[in-house]
């Protein structure tokens, strides 16, 4: 009997076909739109075995990759910008790509850019980089240089004879002015990992920017948001950007070509904007796979290619013709890009980068100033680490805390009566058991992670424990003076600054508004209540992006109601750059914040109010109690517990407010809007993955807040006693 089921087992197995039987390639991407659908036609050509390809979130696709290749859980195969390779390589997710590179078809940038001498580590798979849109509606010839925009101020109307800005770009961001320093003859990073952003070419280069804002060829304070909706809309004639842009603006009665960028005419040499590759990559495991090369050198064969062209992304190929229009006017671009350093120094370039160019726009100090502070800046989060100590000590308070409490539990379990009051309560037990579970899973155990992560530098091989190293440099100020910009103390008096005028504001508008509402008398109380309670229910990130538009110094609402006051008052008010100062820039995003914090506080104080006896009310009138004393001696004191809590609540996620600092003032002016939380997320995710040193910001957070908590509960205690006595 069981030969014969072993001999049907074997003989169902040989008919089923061979693709059933092999194991699967995976495939990891974070495509979307037509990049996707291009990809989804070229994997239909596969003849070989089958493919698992997963799509992933963008932002948290480098994440995965590193958290699953170690564990052999990640892809075989995976799609991303050779100027993660540095990174990959560090962490050892990536292995050569050996035969999978076809020789002699791809372009020497393309090759470039995933070659550490003559090993490849990435097959090229298309080339992107930044050119430049001509709105041919507006104007039919491209002046023959970058300063050529100057002469086109005012010289040309949209068709409803609006004023249109010549040069649309992200002027604040270094990615941009990147191809402008190119002209000069910089790069941002030099071949020894060094800041480049420095000299007399760098500070041409931005003055150049500027001067541009200056002689309104530019917008002020452009992102890539209002670059689209400029150039969309036929306000601005010109546009720098990639192939993002053309992608939105699909279904415009726009008509456009792409051309490639000026020159500028300081130097008589062309901008060259930096290259981006997007490439397939192997993990190790992936790479001794001949299946998984042979499907790598089908996503980069000439027929991909075309595919690929007819969705909008210009090859990395030199032998395929692209077709004409913005495809080939890209791919045509490319050739002379820079490809951007793969180095895991670059992702410490872009933040002082970026900082130094806002402070020149702004005028906040001269070039040669802003740039040396970049370069400190960068060679500060570029310093060794600090020097690796051994666990022993650690361990042994370790071992010491848990004698201690094994010895404190072994003297409650031996007890009188421990195991009765046990038995009796093991049904409670069982009604909690799933909290505790839940809440050691999803608190306790990253508590702990993150604690002892704190003790420790670097990343992969590389990681080592360092003790309180991380904790000693942050409450010394990484050396310098301790009120400087950046630094824990500083940083600590803006959080508690921000969390302080917010509860305040929270609380004061939340408290009047229910009053308000609270009133019987009051009509339609139903609708004025949903209608504010909708900036809380809209998520943060929205309603901070919302204002961070509407606080724009050139296109934001409030400076269109400026104009109109001024217009109508004769106030001779003048635009505001909401984020060149401290204190409009605090503004700004404390008003986002109110905007969403204050519903909350209302909700609470209407269910507290509902819950103050009438009768007393009544008694105090009768009494002779005005309206203010009542609320002042009767309602406030009898709705204080329950707002109490609620205050904590509130202080609390307001001094973790990450979205609305991140996403309004993004720290503006030069990081002095941070707060502690945003501090942290610069220091994991910005500057190198410092996880340890990010870590040990997160700890002192807690302890922060676990204290004042704690303190807090203990006054209340301890003025409820004193009343009660």
């Amino acid at each position: 009997m069981k030969r014969a089921l072993v001999t049907a087992l074997f003989a169902l197995l040989a008919l089923l076909p061979r693709r059933a039987l092999a194991a699967p390639i995976h495939l990891w991407h974070a495509y979307r739109d037509d990049e996707l659908a291009a990809l989804v036609a070229i994997l239909a050509q596969w003849k070989g075995e089958p493919v698992d390809a997963v799509s992933l979130p963008y932002d948290a696709y480098n994440a995965k990759l590193a958290a699953a290749i170690p564990l052999g859980d990640g892809p075989d195969l995976f799609i991303a910008e050779h100027k993660y390779l540095g990174d990959f390589r560090y962490r050892k997710l990536v292995a050569p790509v050996g035969d999978a590179l076809e020789p002699g078809v791809f372009s020497a940038p393309a090759l470039a850019a995933v070659r550490d001498g003559e090993v490849a580590w990435a097959v090229p798979l298309s080339n992107k980089c930044v050119a430049l849109y001509v709105n041919t509606d507006l104007v039919s010839r491209v002046p023959g240089d970058l300063e050529g925009m100057v002469d086109l101020v005012g010289t040309i109307r949209s068709p409803s004879g609006a004023a249109v800005v010549p040069l649309a770009f992200e002027t604040r961001n270094a990615y941009y002015v990147a191809a402008i320093f190119s002209a000069f003859g910089g790069a941002l990073l030099d071949d020894q990992d060094r800041f480049g952003l420095v000299g007399p070419a760098a500070v041409r280069a931005i003055e150049l920017d500027r001067w541009l804002i200056e002689k309104h060829a530019a917008p002020e304070d452009a992102d890539g948001a209002l670059v689209t909706n400029l150039f969309g809309s036929g306000q601005a004639a010109f546009a720098i950007s990639g192939p993002w842009l053309a992608a939105s603006l699909g279904g415009k009665n726009l008509h456009y070509r792409v051309e490639q960028l000026p020159i500028v005419r300081a130097t008589g040499l062309p901008m060259r904007p930096l290259l981006g590759v997007e490439s397939v990559m192997f993990s190790p495991t992936g790479a001794a796979r001949a299946e998984v090369r042979a499907l790598a050198r089908l996503l980069a064969s000439p027929e991909a290619a075309l595919i690929r062209a007819r969705y909008g992304t210009p090859s990395a190929r030199s032998d395929v013709v692209m077709p004409a229009g913005d495809v080939r006017a890209f791919a045509e671009q490319a050739l002379t890009a820079i490809p951007m350093p793969s180095s895991r120094a670059m992702s410490a370039a872009w933040d002082p980068a970026n900082r130094a160019i806002r402070k020149v726009l702004r005028r906040d100090v001269d070039t040669e100033v802003a740039l040396a502070e970049a370069k400190h800046r960068y060679d500060d989060v570029r310093r060794p680490l600090p020097e690796g100590t051994s666990p022993l000590p650690a361990l042994l308070l370790l071992g010491i805390l848990g004698l201690w409490g094994a010895f404190r539990w072994t003297q409650i379990v031996r007890a009188p009566g421990f195991g009765a009051e046990l038995r009796r309560s093991a049904p409670a037990y069982a009604y909690v058991t799933h909290a505790v579970i839940a809440v050691g899973v999803l608190v306790i155990v990253p508590l702990v992670l993150g604690a002892a992560t704190s003790l420790t530098a670097g990343n992969g091989d590389e990681r080592r424990y360092v003790g309180l190293a991380n904790f000693v440099s942050i409450l010394t100020a990484r050396g310098g003076p301790l009120l400087t910009t950046g630094s824990f103390y500083l940083v600590l008096l803006v959080t508690v600054f921000w969390t302080v005028c917010n509860v305040a504001f929270h609380v004061g508008i939340g408290l009047a508004l229910a009053l308000v509402l609270s009133r019987p008398t009051l009509r339609l109380r139903a609708v004025y209540r949903v209608l504010l309670i909708i900036p809380w229910a809209v998520p943060s990130y929205v309603t901070a992006l919302a204002w961070k538009g509407m606080f724009h110094r050139q296109f934001g609402a409030v400076t269109a109601l400026l104009y109109w006051l001024d217009r109508t008052l004769g106030l001779d008010l003048q635009p505001i750059d909401w984020f060149a100062r401290f204190s409009t820039a605090f503004a700004a995003n404390l008003a986002t914040n109110v905007w969403l914090g204050f519903p909350f506080m209302m909700v609470v104080t209407l269910g507290a109010l509902t819950a103050v006896p009438e009768d007393v009310l009544e008694a105090a009138k009768v009494d002779g109690a005005t309206r203010w004393q009542r609320l002042r001696l009767v309602t406030l004191p009898m709705i204080r517990p329950t707002l109490m809590p609620a205050v904590t609540l509130g202080a609390i996620w307001t001094f973790n407010m990450f979205n609305v600092v991140f996403l309004v003032s993004g720290g503006d002016p030069d990081g002095t809007t941070d707060i502690l939380v945003s501090e942290a997320y610069r220091w994991a995710f910005t500057r190198e993955n410092q996880y340890g040193y990010a870590a040990a910001y997160a700890v002192l957070i807690f302890l922060m807040l676990f204290g004042v908590t704690r303190l807090g509960a203990r006054t209340a205690r301890l003025r409820a006693q004193a009343e009660a006595t």
